[in-house]
């Protein structure tokens, strides 16, 4: 419920942006109804994955120095406190009610970045080795459903406003197309990813520290045992003299900057690190303005012809259709297939065919814009969202939280999810300006000319690709044990054998 709640609070405010711009940045005498200055724009976008990126970073560092646990509850009262007031704010000026939106959404996303290492480290240290690809999966698979329920929701607050307070289109009524009680819709979509993470909150408590952290970093076999006989309800026998001697060996005492993590880890972290962000360039580039793709190839009306709260209803129902359609499958097939085909094969298959699908529909974009063509643009469209789950989306999550030693796993994996928020953040920024018209004069109103949505889409291409060529730098985990990826085991592994075993 962790990442359903991520989820849900980083994409909805996709779904609120057009509205913000119909209610505050209303130009009078304008053809076009009302939108968010480039700045304003990039900021409301993207400060929720500054945020991120620096949680990511922190939550994972001080998930390997305190713990998993103590860590856990913190980031969700973080989650559910700023999404409450991101619904909130201080005076009615745009310039006001912009920051306070700002302000507080980049704290939600500062707690929303602790969840992913922290929820992988944990997940991947409690599952066994035959399925934990699919357990660590099946966590960042509700991603789809937070995606989902965003869309959902909306539909149905913009649906009961648009009922209620009915209003003409912009080009009948500029002023009476965006009622006033509009500026209670997007707050109410903000304000609701607070519930899910509120409802799970008494569980995180509940939950006992893994047990690999309490042995291995804690070293505290004792105590590792009594938790994880609670958690099995079998009885486990504590190893305190083989924990030590793990634990103790000059060869798995290294730090994060050490020539011996380099040597053992360095190409792991770099292929970790470089697929998660050409990944998220990709990808939250189209999920966060998909609503100006399907506007440029006219599958959602011009906004002119409908009112502030309809074009709402108008969006999220194209991204709830992207999500039920291509996201949410496509998370559930890595779920039922990662620990069969393995974590190597389906990030190959899905920069593959994303790579495939981007360029067939950037090359002839301009068919696709036809009037007739855009059921197949959308259809295209979801298979490069299909196959990002069923590929680099899900693995670049799991892999990290399987090949590092335990006492650095939170943090090399904050390290590369922090990686692949950059790529986001330039994703989500750049993708703004490089998808405007080539044509200053039908470029959105603030904004310079760009290289058309076909170059963007040739781009997003082309970083998939690279994608692609970096996944060889990243081991398969499928049926190995965590100590066996890390190396943790080498030491005991030479003192039964009096073999030298390399480092895997």
């Amino acid at each position: 419920m962790g990442f359903f709640t991520d989820a849900y609070d980083l994409f909805c405010i996709s779904l609120v942006t057009k509205m913000l711009g119909r209610i505050y940045y209303h130009v009078e005498g304008s053809s076009k109804p009302g939108s968010l200055p480039p700045n304003v724009s990039a900021a409301v976008n993207g400060v929720a994955l500054c945020g991120t990126l620096a949680g990511q970073l922190f939550f994972g560092w001080l998930g390997d120095k305190l713990g998993r646990k103590r860590v856990y509850g913190v980031t969700l009262m973080l989650m559910s406190m700023c999404s409450l007031a991101s619904g909130l704010s201080f005076g009615k000026d745009p310039k006001s009610v912009m920051a306070t939106l700002c302000f507080f959404r980049f704290w939600l996303g500062f707690g929303i970045g602790g969840d992913y290492p922290l929820s992988a480290t944990i997940m991947s240290e409690y599952a066994n080795k035959k399925t934990r690809g699919a357990f660590i999966a099946a966590v960042f698979a509700m991603q789809g459903f937070g995606i989902l329920s965003g869309g959902v929701f909306a539909m149905i607050v913009s649906a009961a406003f648009d009922a209620r307070f009915k209003a003409p289109a912009y080009a009948v009524d500029p002023i009476g197309s965006t009622v006033p009680q509009a500026d209670y819709v997007w707050r109410i979509i903000l304000m609701a990813g607070a519930l899910p993470a509120l409802l799970t909150y008494y569980w995180r408590l509940k939950m006992p520290e893994t047990a690999r952290y309490t042995a291995l970093v804690a070293k505290n076999a004792q105590q590792a045992a009594s938790d994880m006989s609670k958690v099995l309800q079998v009885d486990i026998e504590a190893e305190q003299q083989k924990v030590e001697q793990i634990v103790e060996k000059q060869k798995n005492s290294f730090g994060l900057f050490t020539r011996e993590f380099l040597r053992r880890h360095g190409l792991h972290l770099l292929g970790t690190t470089s697929t998660w962000f050409l990944l998220d360039i990709a990808y939250y580039s189209q999920n966060l303005f998909q609503k100006d793709i399907f506007s440029t190839i006219g599958w959602i009306p011009s906004a002119k012809t409908m009112n502030a709260v309809e074009e709402v209803y108008t969006i999220a129902r194209a991204q709830t259709l992207i999500a039920l359609c291509s996201t949410v499958p496509g998370y559930w097939f890595t779920v039922a297939l990662i620990d069969r085909i393995g974590r190597f094969a389906i990030q190959l298959l899905g920069f593959s065919m994303m790579t495939i699908f981007m360029f067939a529909l950037a090359i002839p974009y301009d068919h696709w814009t036809h009037k007739g063509n855009h059921i197949g643009f959308v259809v295209l469209y979801s298979l490069t969202f299909f196959f990002a789950n069923f590929g680099p989306n899900a693995t670049t999550f799991v892999v990290p939280a399987e090949i590092f030693p335990a006492r650095l796993r939170s943090t090399c994996h904050g390290i590369s999810a922090a990686s692949g928020k950059m790529g986001a953040i330039i994703g989500a920024f750049g993708f703004l300006y490089l998808a405007q018209n080539q044509d200053k004069a039908k470029a959105d109103a603030g904004y310079p000319a760009g290289i058309g949505m076909r170059n963007s889409l040739i781009v997003l291409g082309v970083v998939n690709l690279l994608g692609l060529l970096f996944s060889f730098l990243v081991p398969e985990s499928k049926g190995k044990s965590l100590e066996e990826m890390s190396g943790e085991n080498d030491d005991m592994n030479e003192a039964s054998s009096n073999k030298t075993v390399p480092a895997v």
